[in-house]
């Protein structure tokens, strides 16, 4: 396939928040005037409809608005008792947000090391991490490709220990034939606007099937409230706003039609790639929603400039596995302790991926990557 020239105006970024907007204009236009038309801004009707809508469409009996994914995180965690002393497990090789909110409760991370393959945790390893002070473990769905959920709930049951999904990438993404999010004791949704669902500024939202789970994430997310002003318990102001929530219940509606979209773009580009870069495999009880199309090569930054100077956006998830961030280094990990994590932060490349990337677009970004490749 033969690379053709971009000119400037069709630079191709690797995310495009603003496309999804112009796609649905209209709508999402008409349901922010109706919310400031309303008079009612926070917890009000179009936060409770889309909490329903979110809920029904994951498949879990209760959704719970806040403000951030992260703070999902803290509040699930927090309602979990999970604090001071207790020892919690995630990934090495995710959004410092992950770790960040683990922290934020009150408790220690403890990471365990990524499958080659996916970039996820390694369920393998595990029960070798578990100590009397573990309480939970977060597996992340990264890049929209669900965790090995299966073996995690098996190990989770067996060592009494709560399971909490990280879906901060994976809306609508589906393991064994039941969306993620239906998995653990609790799991926790990002609407950063470049997300799968996004927003047009933080919003997160955290899901269960226990009633009392949810009682006490609502609680938390507004002082600790049971009724207004009362603080029952030592609580946080996190809730979603109904400008956000009236503009997610839009979206909403497209995400199943938008993931498609992504597959259908993830298809093309690993058959187009194959053997040209490495390539990250979806599991067979799998099926990713390609939040982002990641390519392995340890010649990662050659491609990326390659690619810049040709017009293509890309990004790295993630230049630093969390252990040698300087925030973190030396207090959960030192170089060398997760190799798979730190050989991922060397050769992974996130390329241009969001619904409404044209098939003439993604065409230039195959052809210049196999250039690129012919070349290397």
């Amino acid at each position: 396939m033969k690379a053709t020239s971009i000119p400037k105006r069709d630079v191709i970024p690797q995310a495009s928040p603003l496309t999804q907007y112009l796609a649905h204009k209209e709508e999402i236009d008409a349901a922010i005037a109706g919310v400031l038309q309303s008079g009612k801004y926070i917890v009000g009707p179009e936060l409770t409809a889309f909490e329903q809508e979110f809920a029904a469409y994951i498949g879990v009996g209760y959704a719970v608005g806040v403000a951030s994914g992260t703070d999902a995180l803290v509040l699930a965690l927090r309602a979990l008792n999970i604090g001071p002393g207790d020892e919690v497990i995630t990934s090495p090789h995710t959004a410092v947000a992950t770790v960040a909110a683990i922290e934020l409760s009150g408790a220690t991370p403890v990471l365990v090391d990524v499958e080659p393959e996916t970039c996820l945790l390694d369920s393998k390893r595990l029960e070798a991490a578990i100590t009397p002070r573990t309480k939970a473990v977060v597996p992340v769905h990264l890049f929209g490709n669900p965790a090995d959920m299966s073996a995690l709930r098996r190990i989770a049951d067996r060592r009494c220990i709560r399971l909490i999904e990280d879906c901060a990438q994976a809306h609508g993404a589906k393991y064994r034939g039941k969306r993620v999010g239906t998995w653990g004791d609790m799991a926790c949704f990002s609407f950063y606007p470049t997300k799968n669902l996004g927003a047009f500024g933080d919003a997160g939202m955290v899901v269960t099937a226990n009633a009392e789970l949810a009682r006490r994430v609502r609680a938390l997310r507004e002082y600790g409230w049971e009724r207004r002003y009362i603080s029952e318990v030592g609580g946080a102001n996190s809730r979603l706003d109904e400008i956000q929530a009236a503009i997610l219940r839009v979206k909403l509606r497209y995400l199943d039609d938008d993931n498609h979209r992504r597959r259908a773009i993830a298809a093309n580009y690993s058959l187009a790639l194959a053997g040209q870069v490495g390539l990250l495999a979806e599991g067979p009880d799998s099926e990713s929603v390609y939040h982002l199309y990641v390519v392995r090569s340890q010649r990662r930054d050659d491609l990326m400039g390659y690619l810049r100077q040709r017009g293509v956006g890309t990004a790295i998830h993630y230049p630093v596995p969390i252990h040698l961030q300087p925030a973190y280094r030396g207090r959960i990990g030192e170089e060398g302790d997760y190799p798979e994590a730190e050989r991922a932060a060397r050769e992974v490349l996130s390329l241009p991926i969001y619904p409404e990337l044209r098939t003439e677009q993604l065409n230039i970004v195959i052809a210049h990557t196999r250039e690129w490749a012919a070349r290397s």
